[in-house]
């Protein structure tokens, strides 16, 4: 599969869990198709999902084992890597800890491993 591909099944994925899990009405900005996506953020679903794809390749498919909080944890920590390498100074939000990450933040994010996981197969 494509970056391009992967980086659209990422937003999709965040778009569907933040409708599913935001408590309330979401900002514009968490749900904003692809097509008004900016190119680095775009990059950075494109290389988080690559990263989940790697990480469920090298465990032979068993990363599928892993808690929904260790795959929230795995995307949440790839998509931090991504916001230094995209921006001098991230907005904290943008680079905060786990712990510190919203219910709704934690349960999408581990929606899109789960999504990545399903729609892009081993072979």
């Amino acid at each position: 599969m494509s970056e391009v591909e992967g980086a659209r099944l990422f937003r999709e994925s965040w778009i569907a869990g933040v409708r599913r899990h935001f408590p309330g009405e979401p900002k514009a900005g968490y749900v904003t198709p692809w097509e008004g996506t900016p190119e680095w953020e775009r990059e950075a679903a494109g290389a988080v999902c690559a990263q989940v794809r790697q990480f469920v390749k090298v465990s032979a498919g068993k990363a599928g084992r892993l808690s929904r909080e260790q795959k929230g944890r795995f995307v949440a920590t790839c998509w931090t890597a991504q916001m230094y390498k995209h921006f001098e100074e991230p907005k904290p939000g943008y680079v905060a800890d786990w712990s510190e990450l919203p219910e709704w933040q934690r349960e999408t994010d581990a929606d899109i491993f789960e999504a990545i996981e399903r729609d892009f197969p081993l072979s």
